[in-house]
């Protein structure tokens, strides 16, 4: 394991993953890797009954780092699925309940991450945008499907559309959120709910987990292709280099499609 990106511990039947690559988590292909690694071996582990993850710094997660000159214009085949996404699917694929502690912000592809889990616990204070419209191109890491599937088409769209950034109480009433709770206690009341749900007969929660979650997998296995085809475009237009430059410099962009 790297711990360098990445700590894993173990708390009783509580598997612990922190993200560590502060101070707003970016991720990479490796890190999600790492991640999915993380939990693959938990998934395992025939004494984990439920993962908690969280995260060391400011953000939750910021989702990539468009910083960075290496994340931008890289050119893809639409017909090849985001190898980052691949990696992405092993998460969905867990079988066991994951809660996220969620005390800074969840952005973007930080998102995406975010609505791997199960459960989602957070604070006022944390924040939440699928901000890749604003950004110039289509919504990634499965998105498209887990945020509609969480809180509805409308809600979703207009935060794709808009781009907007919502704090943890408007994400607690459009159902992003399970629980909203002082920042100081986040950690801790992930960790009392995995508690909770770990008394419980693995067999049968792993069983009904299944049942409710139905072809979820699938869907999200489809929005990734989806999601893949499309970035493979946009990810070289100069929308994406205005986007990018927009954000960094606190402005509206002006895009010219």
């Amino acid at each position: 394991m790297n711990d360098a990106i990445l700590k894993v511990s173990t708390h009783g039947h509580i598997g612990i993953v922190e993200l560590n690559k502060p101070p707003h988590n970016f991720f990479d292909q490796t890190l999600i890797a790492t991640l999915a690694d993380a939990w693959e071996k938990f998934e395992a582990d025939k004494n984990i009954r439920a993962i908690v993850l969280c995260a060391n710094g400011k953000s939750f997660c910021a989702g990539a780092d468009f910083s960075e000159k290496s994340t931008m214009n890289k050119k893809r085949s639409i017909k090849q699925t985001n190898p980052l996404y691949l990696e992405a699917l092993r998460l969905y694929a867990c079988t066991k309940p994951v809660i996220a502690a969620i005390e800074g912000a969840a952005i973007g592809g930080g998102l995406g991450v975010a609505l791997t889990a199960d459960f989602r616990i957070s604070c006022p204070e944390a924040r939440f945008a699928a901000n890749f419209n604003r950004l110039g191109f289509h919504p990634g890491f499965g998105l498209s499907f887990t945020l509609v599937h969480l809180i509805g088409k409308q809600n979703a769209a207009k935060l794709f559309y808009t781009g907007a950034r919502i704090d943890g109480t408007s994400a607690l009433s459009l159902g992003l959120l399970d629980e909203l709770v002082p920042q100081s206690d986040v950690r801790a009341r992930a960790m009392a709910l995995a508690e909770e749900i770990a008394v419980s007969s693995p067999r049968a929660v792993q069983a009904t987990r299944q049942t409710l979650r139905g072809d979820f997998l699938d869907r999200v296995r489809l929005a990734v292709v989806r999601e893949s085809e499309v970035q493979a475009v946009q990810m070289t237009t100069a929308d994406l280099e205005e986007g990018v430059n927009a954000a960094k410099e606190r402005r509206n962009p002006n895009f010219e499609g």
